[in-house]
């Protein structure tokens, strides 16, 4: 089984222990990992902001330099998605296209749906409240997404369950947004902190330790107001829990 990382730009150049994280519980479960160095941005930024030309230079080759894997592993929900979601106006019926839209996973999905891990060698004896990111929640299916009103599975819960003497806490909004949404936080500032603020104060609410998700870019937003407003809580990105990363 031949598998690819894929590293998401700012995670590589802003949080570089959560990619050395992400490689390390990958290796330590004994999977063959490898890591392609013509990889660049999956172009998330530019379709958020209207450069549709970037994006289409952008895909293809992210097409060209993960189309021989069996698996690309990446540890972003949004980033994931905008690969399979938003990359098909450029390939009309391309096989490696297809191939890739179909081999790529967020790396917790990976670990549920196609390892099926069933035990984690860690121990985390923290309380922490789980932020189910938008993209993750919704595109991925990570989670069952409230307004279905159905009984409510979630695969990073199914996972963290695994982690010895963590507490899970329970929040009273499970799957609301963080107001992050890329370039969202910058048109509109205001309303992306008032709502960075709702999903921070029922992590307190629920007396939350550390705030954990898939996503390191709403966590990345969540430690800006954490830091500005002197909050007694910390973020940290799943896979460094369930490598037994300690903060």
């Amino acid at each position: 089984m031949k598998i690819g990382l894929f590293i998401p730009c700012f995670m590589n150049e802003l949080y570089p222990d959560v990619c050395v994280a992400t490689y390390k519980l990958l290796k330590n479960l004994n999977i063959d990992i490898d890591y392609p160095m013509s990889q660049t941005c999956c172009g998330q930024p530019m379709a958020n902001s209207g450069c549709s030309k970037d994006i289409e230079t952008l895909a293809k080759q992210f097409v060209e330099t993960f189309k021989d894997y069996d698996y690309i592993v990446a540890p972003s929900g949004s980033c994931v998605a905008m690969v399979k979601d938003h990359y098909g106006v450029f390939f009309k019926d391309d096989a490696d296209y297809n191939k890739v839209k179909t081999s790529i996973y967020e790396v917790c999905e990976f670990l549920h749906d196609v390892i099926k891990i069933d035990k984690f060698d860690v121990s985390f004896p923290h309380k922490v409240g789980l932020h189910n990111s938008c993209h993750g929640h919704r595109m991925l299916k990570l989670a069952t997404p409230s307004e279905l009103n159905i009984p409510y599975d979630s695969k990073l819960k199914n996972l963290l369950s695994l982690v010895k003497d963590i507490e899970l806490v329970t929040l009273q909004r499970e799957d609301e947004c963080c107001g992050f949404g890329g370039t969202f936080s910058v048109t509109e500032e205001d309303i992306s902190i008032a709502m960075g603020k709702d999903r921070i104060k029922d992590h307190l609410d629920s007396h939350a330790q550390i705030i954990t998700g898939a996503d390191m870019s709403c966590l990345m937003h969540m430690d800006g107001i954490i830091n500005r407003n002197n909050e007694n809580i910390k973020v940290m990105h799943i896979v460094e829990i369930l490598a037994g990363v300690e903060k």
